[in-house]
């Protein structure tokens, strides 16, 4: 993108000066052919010569007044080359730690969303720029949309609701103490926009206090490319809080922030009718009223499933806080395997055991490097939506619950990825010929998979048991570690593993006779900073009929 300013942004250059001299050139013609056809034979007479003299100084200040426009345009075009190749540059130098910022990310897309919309698009549209602005609507092509800006704040508020991250550190660069871009009075207030069009008054009310007080406190000063005149900017923020907290069924707060409009917007006609519409509400029922001493607290207005015990004790874990204690703790283990087998005699696997019943344990070290390198790269190409399957008409599609992009992976397409399933069937001891394909998954901004079970249940059951049965084990590797955030965590065994590069945690779905193990529900925590890259791998019940086989026990 920074190729296409570079042909323009230098005033000297020939194309830049030639395509000016014959616009000036037009304009001229044009301007004394109209002076002509208005006042022929200018030389008969001095008088009218002097209207000439008028005239040509008029011409002179209409060009001047042109070339200015060009100019400060130009001028408005170089500083956004120069700002997008010192952001790029900077953003480059370490790709997966900047990206790995959600605060990074989200001023990213909102770079090429609202900003574009806003301060790129009106000194491009213009006639003698037509094709530039086309060639860079190729590129913004592959650029985010408003939907990413949508999906980037929703992550957001996703992050601070799970941490409990609190917004005035977050506004100010501190996630948990990791150091993020400071927002901006205008940064604040977008993040509040775009929770309010969705209907989340909590969050909208939390980040235009926060655009309030930057407003407040830098005078106007800081908020670049915010409302130009400070006192809209008060009104426009104002507005929003004011119906924010009636939302939030604090009616008196509501009131005052529509009296403090009012008082730098007295004729702004939505607050003069929702003041008379709070009095009145007051009037009517006292109990909304409250004392200077009392400060209500407000709570975002969740689903039932997420006040659930369940959904509090996973968001609990991925804090890193302890649920319960772990049962038989001392009894947990670690030690070298090698199954017997070729492949794991002369280099054994190191295993621990982290849960004994369920048995959960995690191996180390399964891959490399060099191994995940390859198998990013031969998925990062096909990385799609991950899906789930929809529990009533057993469809795949995508959900809110589960935010990653996955792609598939076939042995036979790869040494390393041939060699990686030879690994994880000497590790388990279970024929693979039945498995599913390797899953890659990366978890982006906010990324997360919600509580869920591997294996299928109810109707979704069919589907497996056509061909290859249910999911019996799952071996789960990660292949990047995560600065902050994203562990996987079981909320009914009170247990987090936290990703480690290079390191895979295993277990049963399923018990001997084929029953689900319901304490296997485990989640995917957000991931905070950094990105997070899994590789999954899915092993069925056909195959393993000598290799697990049943027992006399129903829950063995």
């Amino acid at each position: 993108m920074i190729l296409y300013y570079h042909c323009y942004v230098d005033l000297e250059s020939n194309s830049y000066c030639d395509k000016l001299r014959r616009t000036v050139m037009y304009s001229l013609i044009f301007l004394v052919f109209l002076l002509v056809q208005t006042k022929a034979e200018l030389f008969t007479s001095s008088a009218h010569l002097q209207t000439a003299l008028y005239a040509e100084r008029d011409i002179a200040d209409l060009l001047k007044s042109y070339i200015q426009r060009e100019e400060d345009r130009l001028s408005r075009i170089k500083q956004l080359a120069e700002d997008y190749e010192e952001h790029s540059k900077l953003a480059l130098q370490n790709l997966d730690k900047y990206l790995g910022n959600p605060i990074n990310a989200f001023l990213l897309i909102k770079r090429f969303t609202l900003d574009w919309d806003r301060d790129v698009i009106p000194v491009l549209v213009n006639n003698s720029w037509d094709s530039m602005y086309k060639e860079i609507e190729q590129v913004r092509s592959d650029l985010p949309s408003h939907e990413d800006l949508k999906g980037a704040a929703s992550a957001l508020m996703r992050l601070q609701d799970t941490y409990q991250l609190d917004t005035s550190k977050v506004a100010q660069g501190d996630l948990r103490g990791i150091v993020s871009p400071v927002l901006s009075a205008e940064e604040c207030f977008e993040l509040g926009r775009l929770s309010y069009n969705q209907g989340d008054y909590y969050h909208t009310m939390l980040w235009m206090e926060q655009a309030w007080d930057k407003q407040e406190k830098a005078g106007g000063e800081g908020s670049k490319d915010f409302l130009e005149d400070l006192e809209d900017a008060k009104v426009e923020i104002l507005d929003y809080l004011a119906f924010s907290y009636y939302k939030l069924g604090d009616v008196a707060q509501a009131l005052e922030l529509t009296k403090e409009l009012l008082t730098l917007d007295p004729n702004h006609e939505r607050a003069l009718n929702n003041k008379k519409y709070f009095e009145a509400m007051l009037r009517d029922e006292p109990r909304k009223t409250r004392s200077a001493e009392e400060k209500p607290g407000y709570q975002l207005n969740r689903d039932e499933y997420r006040n659930s015990e369940e959904f509090l004790t996973y968001e609990a874990l991925c804090r890193g806080e302890t649920t319960m204690p772990l049962k038989n703790a001392h009894l947990l283990t670690c030690r070298y395997v090698t199954n017997n087998h070729p492949l794991l005699l002369i280099q054994p696997i190191k295993e621990e055991t982290v849960h004994l019943d369920p048995w959960i344990v995690v191996y180390y070290n399964v891959m490399s490097d060099e191994e995940i390198s390859t198998i990013k790269h031969l998925a990062t190409p096909r990385l799609n939506r991950a899906t789930v399957q929809n529990s009533k008409t057993g469809a795949l599609e995508t959900a809110n619950y589960r935010i990653s992009k996955s792609a598939w992976l076939r042995g036979e397409e790869h040494p390393v990825v041939e060699r990686l399933n030879q690994r994880m069937e000497a590790i388990t001891g279970l024929d693979l010929n039945t498995a599913e394909e390797l899953q890659i998954a990366n978890y982006g901004l906010g990324g997360h998979y919600e509580p869920h079970f591997d294996y299928a249940r109810g109707r979704r059951l069919s589907a497996f048991e056509l061909a290859n049965g249910n999911r019996v084990a799952t071996f789960l590797t990660y292949m990047s570690d995560v600065e902050a955030g994203g562990a996987t965590v079981f909320p009914y065994l009170g247990l987090k593993l936290f990703p480690r590069k290079g390191n895979a945690a295993f277990w049963y779905n399923l018990y001997k006779s084929g029953e689900g193990i319901f304490n296997t529900r485990h989640a995917a925590c957000p991931v905070l900073v950094g990105s997070k890259w899994v590789a999954n791998k899915w092993i069925h019940e056909r195959g393993q009929e000598f290799r697990r086989p049943c027992s006399l026990s129903e829950y063995e």
